[in-house]
């Protein structure tokens, strides 16, 4: 619980929400006051953020699902090389060993910056030429032209899913909408000052700043989990994906 907190409270929030309490300090020293109505809030701020976060979430589900397509179809060559044939242990090293090598250079690109992404793309590519190669060489060890053919399906299926994963990274959910937000999220608490003065005439003394506080808060919190929801592969949020290829390579046995 305390991780997940230090990941929504940040310096981001701190900021926001002094400059929150200044201004409503003013607006109460020179008597400032007005009763502006909360559906603003709900309009400006709250409404496309909800929506962001929304459309990151089923982002992040959309590259699990395809992730989980290039494990499982990766599984199935390993299994063609051990179960098709006849048992050869450099054969099963040479997959597990190639692999690992296409989901290590898929966990790099992702959290590699958009801007440089082209060598560790390369390496991924480079990855899936060398597994066409290795099931290619199926039909020198006797698979029958068949099996060879139902293999590079497996092949093209894990292809077709790392393609729609790197788009889910290079592609975020639209970035005007996010500049929007944000902006008012700064502007909006200030603008309120006068709002939090005048609801702080109806409270006991020591809480005038207890709204200002609560409305930055909140909505910082729900621009700082769309951001870490934004990046599913960044591995800063904790509902990031995750891509272990030392544990795929391990269980690869299983």
């Amino acid at each position: 619980m305390l991780r997940s907190i230090r990941a929504i409270i940040t310096l981001k929030t701190a900021v926001v929400t002094a400059l929150a309490l200044l201004a409503t300090y003013l607006a109460a020293r020179f008597d400032l006051t007005a009763d502006f109505p909360l559906t603003l809030v709900g309009i400006a701020v709250v409404f496309p953020l909800v929506f962001s976060i929304s459309g990151a979430y089923k982002r992040r589900e959309v590259a699990l699902g395809q992730y989980g397509s290039m494990k499982g179809n990766g599984r199935a060559i390993y299994f063609a090389a051990r179960d098709w044939m006849e048992p050869d242990p450099e054969t099963l090293a040479r997959a597990r060993e190639l692999l690992f090598e296409l989901l290590d250079g898929c966990r790099d690109l992702f959290r590699t910056p958009v801007k440089r992404m082209a060598p560790q793309e390369e390496r991924v590519y480079q990855a899936f030429s060398d597994l066409s190669e290795f099931v290619k060489s199926f039909r020198a060890k006797g698979l029958a032209s068949g099996e060879v053919s139902r293999c590079n399906q497996y092949l093209s299926k894990m292809l077709i899913a790392f393609e729609n994963v790197k788009h889910i990274y290079q592609y975020r959910t639209p970035r005007t909408l996010r500049g929007y937000s944000a902006l008012f999220i700064y502007l909006l608490p200030i603008i309120y000052a006068p709002y939090f003065a005048e609801i702080a005439k109806d409270f006991a003394a020591g809480l005038t700043y207890v709204m200002p506080v609560l409305f930055t808060v909140v909505l910082v919190s729900l621009e700082n989990i769309q951001e870490h929801l934004e990046n599913p592969f960044d591995q800063i949020g904790e509902d990031d994906v995750v891509i272990s290829a030392e544990k795929f390579v391990e269980r690869l046995s299983v």
